[in-house]
């Protein structure tokens, strides 16, 4: 929400002198805004369980860290290059809100993706062990004849 309101804000602005921090404060707040709405979409209608192949967590993670640090760019340099305009000012200080935003969801991305990798881990060793420790018990294996017998 605070990307579409920075990117509505930034639309508003009529003319600029040095308009490349405009445009990529354009583009930053337009691409977040769509592909954090692609995704937000996709795991809203559980469409991202049709697709294991893809790390969703990893996905999400680089989405908001990636989202946090060019907001953040895009911010410093239109607040560094505006005229003073009320369309700009607001611009800038949503486009910090929405840094935050971001940089706190990236947080909460990295303890997840982390909770995940542990837990992945120790299902893997557990299996480990479990496979090495039924190859070694002949009693469950009737293929395997026992030489006392």
């Amino acid at each position: 929400v605070l990307a579409l309101i920075a990117f509505i804000c930034i639309e508003t602005i009529m003319e600029c002198s040095p308009c490349e921090g405009l445009y990529f404060f354009e583009f930053v707040s337009c691409s977040a805004l769509v592909v954090t709405g692609v995704l937000l979409l996709m795991f809203s209608l559980n469409l991202h369980t049709r697709i294991p192949q893809i790390n969703w967590n990893l996905t999400d993670l680089v989405n908001t860290g990636l989202s946090t640090f060019f907001f953040f760019i895009a911010s410093v340099v239109l607040a560094a290059l505006n005229h003073k305009t009320g369309a700009e000012i607001a611009a800038v200080i949503f486009g910090f809100l929405a840094m935050a935003v971001y940089a706190v969801n990236t947080y909460l991305a990295i303890k997840k993706w982390r909770m995940n990798s542990r837990q992945q881990n120790s299902r893997q060793t557990s299996d480990y062990i479990r496979a090495r420790t039924e190859s070694r018990e002949v009693d469950h294996r009737p293929e395997i004849q026992r030489l006392d017998a």
